[in-house]
């Protein structure tokens, strides 16, 4: 038995520290386990400048710590210090602790871009100044923001009155939450739509949170998506694009930045950055404002984007969609057309070749003659069913056509299929289904005369069968054991790689795809391309041939239930070569999506960890009398069974419509659960999951935290004798005043700091009870030692003076051993408060930093997430430091108080996951509970001077 009790701490610490592990795992997967930084960096040819806009002085009264800037560089912004402005006004709203500045790529891009128009058109940018606030943290100010930006657009159009070319409208580039309050805008009462043709937001967490730290947060977004989605009709002339980061980006993951699905229409698009053309780049979540790549894009569509009539943004919703998705979706390699002629001639001195043949390949180099090249199509469309051809010539000029029912070996008119191209980082392709285009008589491929280039072109006829292939998804179990595998004897250019099966979150893969040719000439490299078709996250690489390449294969968004295609991998192969591809599930990225995908719900699950565990300890406090040491009671009482298995039910349970009438009829709240089920974000055995982490890192934190208790315990007795303290009444006039002087701190600056201020009052406290226990601890060993040392020197003497002095040693030893046992088990208990209110006092502090950085503008945080419950944790921490466990144990409701954590713990994980600011109510409620004498113990007070064992001095005054 004693052996096996021994075994069993060893053997706990082992299992929750590989579940902290596995945890670590994903985090490291999320955090640096991504593909490279691709984006260049921008850079400015002269030196930025930021001239600041005076705004109203009732404006600037009001949101004293706003500002509105005028970006410019050299001459250009000497020329606009006196604001007289002729361009298109662009306003730029940073997020989350943001600068003002970093409009400067978009703004020196767009600079340079109107140099090359001689400045027949150019955008002026504008950008705001939130004093880099934590909004994604601390909601209180969204409201704030999003009306100083509605008076900022009114300032700015009032800087283009009586102009020639005067816009009436604003576009806005939003970075992370500003992307959020631009769309809150249309949320205002007073706020008039049309003042917005144009929204672009960066990396913009737009379905949630990523940390719902306060309902401010999720009131704010809760409004924003409602409307957007009742109003989605009436929206239809606001153009919105949501650009998100990738893979790269760990703190915005992407699936939160493609706008919510119901709110979504036809003037609406989201994409991630790696599947935009000619960027094919992940950004991190600052990197996208300055990736030059993505830049680039943006600056195009602005240019694009112009009506010649009215030198300002096009009124016209479709042209504005058409120019997002020739720049951000499928771009041809052309210059944007809104509407490209429909027959074009084809005219030159060229030489015309006719090719029969089904496969076909011309590269050219210093060629000075200019040549058409037709397929007639009469002859493959009884074999074949596709078209595909490719040129590595990168320009944006026309080069495939299709003929019109012709007869002769020429064609003087035709139709321009470069519109139907793609563009791809090492070529652009067409692949046109013939059975798409009956009344093609030929295809054409013109080849202009080349000075210094050389390039290739290829093209293909197919049959789509035999460039399709199936390869199933191993499964998520298979841990990487097992793997799907297929070989391609490439004789074609093109492969189609199905992924069957491979439609959830939390599936991921890793890809290796190994090239082998026949023979050692030069080739074109090959591109494999992972095409996910219900939403544009695509991602691209370019690997030489022969290579060996490592592909991940993982979601942003889960496949829509009305939604049947398939994910595919493209191999834009080179011919005869052999391609060998192996599919196998990565547990670590499975790991990286769970944490990627609920790292924020964590502390739900830490915290419902240690309130079980602190249940636990009290029912152990009934039953034997002693408090059971924090980790073996973890072991005992925090099971997943216990708590998982009612929220399942309750899912499940609603459902059905008659469950949902009653739940709806009792005011509570959705499931958490049932919510991201509707978003395609959960899987059943994800909360489980998160339970073993969470149960892991709360033992393991557990240890942490009581390590670090005996650290600076032994610094104390290093450095300062420990005093002996007085025991004292529960409430004092010196405490009430405290309580009161914290409560005021609380009402009239920030909730947040009062409980900041308590929570160290109360670690020193704790830090002091574990000094003098082991200063006690010590004392006793020692005098124990030197009553047997003393009662054998007196053996000598008598036998009776030994009989007395071992009765004083033995009953003064058991008095001391008793309270020292009382206040160990005091200790106990007050490290798994102590560590329960430190993840409270963690999840409140981004109010007090939001606090602090705003502390020279207004000395009271309004709204105050935290200024009612701050009142309630000071008084409970004050009687908390001062009680003892002879009070709990006599206390009327501990047996209540022991039963509280488990339902707790349900109510924590039903409705706390999507709202991490409930965290403090649900463990307030348990605190609260209890009475005074259940409001859990101390018992410093009890060692020493006024408890009813004898001290040192006695005992050394009766010997």
């Amino acid at each position: 038995m004693g052996r096996a009790g021994r075994r069993l701490p060893a053997l706990a610490a082992l299992f929750y520290g590989a579940l902290a592990a596995l945890a670590l795992l994903g985090v490291r997967d999320v955090l640096f386990l991504y593909e490279e930084n691709r984006c260049s960096m921008t850079y400015m040819y002269e030196y930025p400048e930021y001239l600041k806009i005076k705004l109203p002085k009732k404006t600037a009264k009001r949101y004293p710590a706003y500002e509105l800037y005028l970006y410019g560089e050299g001459n250009y912004a000497e020329e606009n210090k006196n604001l007289l402005l002729t361009g298109i006004p662009v306003l730029f709203l940073p997020g989350n602790a943001g600068s003002y500045k970093q409009v400067r790529s978009l703004g020196s891009i767009a600079l340079r871009k109107a140099e090359d128009v001689d400045f027949k058109y150019h955008f002026n940018f504008f950008s705001v100044n939130f004093n880099e606030e934590l909004v994604a943290l601390y909601g209180g100010s969204l409201q704030q923001q999003t009306k100083f930006v509605h008076e900022c657009i009114k300032v700015i159009l009032k800087l283009y009155r009586d102009r020639e070319f005067a816009p009436t409208s604003v576009a806005i580039v939003g970075h992370s939450m500003g992307g959020l309050v631009a769309r809150a805008l249309l949320t205002l009462k007073n706020f008039k739509p049309e003042l917005i043709n144009l929204l672009i937001t960066q990396a913009t967490p737009h379905v949630a949170p990523v940390m719902p730290l306060d309902k401010y947060l999720t009131d704010f977004y809760t409004a924003v998506n409602n409307h957007w989605i009742l109003k989605a009709q009436d929206l239809r002339n606001l153009t919105t694009l949501s650009v998100a980061g990738g893979f790269r980006d760990y703190q915005v993951r992407s699936g939160l930045a493609f706008l919510p699905r119901l709110s979504q229409h036809d003037s609406a698009l989201s994409v991630v950055s790696s599947a935009v053309p000619r960027a094919w780049a992940s950004t991190d979540h600052l990197s996208i404002v300055w990736c030059k790549e993505l830049i680039l894009a943006t600056v195009r569509a602005f240019f694009d984007l112009i009506d010649e009539k009215t030198r300002q943004i096009t009124e016209d919703p479709k042209k504005r969609m058409s120019v997002l998705n020739h720049h951000f979706v499928r771009h041809p390699a052309k210059i944007f057309e809104e509407n490209p002629e429909a027959f074009t001639e084809l005219t030159g001195a060229f030489i015309w070749i006719t090719v029969k043949a089904s496969k076909w390949t011309y590269s050219l180099y210093n060629d000075s003659d200019g040549k058409y090249f037709t397929f007639p199509l009469a002859s493959h469309r009884k074999s074949y069913s596709h078209v595909y051809c490719e040129n590595s010539m990168l320009d944006t000029s026309s080069w495939i056509y299709g003929c019109v029912n012709s007869n002769s070996s020429m064609c003087l008119e035709a139709t321009d299929l470069s519109w139907r191209a793609e563009l791809l980082p090492t070529t652009k392709v067409v692949i046109l289904k013939l059975q798409d285009y009956p009344s093609l008589s030929h295809i054409v491929i013109q080849v202009p005369p080349t000075v210094g280039n050389k390039y290739t072109l290829d093209c293909e006829f197919f049959k789509e069968d035999s460039r399709t292939v199936q390869l199933p998804v191993t499964h998520l179990f298979s841990f990487g054991l097992s793997s799907s595998k297929i070989l391609l004897n490439s004789t074609g250019l093109l492969y189609n790689v199905q992924l069957q099966h491979f439609n959830q979150i939390y599936q991921a893969f890793k890809i290796y795809i190994e090239s082998h040719c026949q023979s050692l000439k030069e080739r074109k490299p090959s591109v494999y391309r992972l095409h996910i078709p219900w939403s544009h996250e695509d991602s691209i690489i370019v690997a030489k041939v022969p290579s060996f390449t490592e592909i991940s294969a993982k979601l942003h968004i889960a496949q829509p239930e009305n939604d049947s295609r398939i994910p595919e991998l493209n191999i834009y192969s080179s011919s005869d070569c052999q391609y060998e591809v192996i599919l196998k599930t990565s547990l670590l990225q499975v790991l990286g999506q769970i944490i990627r995908f609920h790292a924020g719900s964590l502390p739900v699950y830490i915290v419902s960890n240690i309130l079980l565990t602190y249940g636990g300890q009290l029912s152990t406090l009934i039953s034997t009398g002693q408090c059971s040491d924090f980790s073996l009671e973890l072991v005992r009482t925090a099971k997943p069974y216990k708590v998982e298995p009612l929220i399942s039910i309750v899912v499940f349970l609603q459902g059905f419509n008659w469950f949902r009438e009653i739940w709806q009829s009792l005011s509570l709240p959705e499931v958490d659960a049932a919510v991201l089920s509707s978003r395609d974000a959960w899987f059943p055995l994800v909360s489980l999951i998160l339970f073993l982490f969470g149960t892991g890192i709360a033992y393991w934190s557990g240890v942490f935290f009581s390590t670090s208790l005996r650290l600076f315990s032994s610094l104390w007795l290093t450095l300062i004798r420990p005093t002996v303290p007085q025991k004292d009444k529960l409430i004092t006039p010196r405490r009430l005043c405290g309580v009161l002087s914290l409560a005021l701190v609380s009402w009239t600056t920030c909730g947040a700091f009062a409980v900041f201020i308590i929570y160290l009052q109360y670690l020193f406290k704790v830090i002091k009870l574990h000094v003098n226990v082991r200063a006690e601890q010590k004392m006793l060993n020692g005098d124990s030692d030197h009553s047997k040392e003393t009662s054998q020197n007196s053996s000598i003497h008598t036998v009776k003076n030994q009989s007395s002095m071992d009765s004083i040693s033995e009953a003064t030893q058991s008095l001391s051993n008793s309270t020292i046992a009382e206040a160990v088990n005091s200790l106990k208990m007050h490290v798994t408060i102590l560590n329960l209110f430190t993840w409270i006092v963690l999840l409140n502090l981004p109010s007090l930093i939001y606090w602090l950085k705003n502390l020279r503008y207004n000395v009271r945080l309004d709204p105050d997430p935290c200024r009612s419950t701050a009142i309630i944790i000071v008084c409970i921490l004050e009687i908390l430091m001062n009680s003892s466990t002879s009070e709990v144990k006599s206390s009327k409701l501990l047996k209540i108080a022991a039963k509280v954590p488990l339902p707790l713990s349900v109510a924590m994980l039903a409705f706390g996951r999507m709202h991490l600011y409930k965290i403090v109510c649900s463990s307030l409620r348990h605190v609260e509970s209890g009475a005074p004498g259940s409001i859990y113990s101390v018992g410093c007070e009890r060692i020493g001077k006024g408890c009813s064992f004898p001290t040192r001095r006695k005992m050394e005054t009766s010997r």
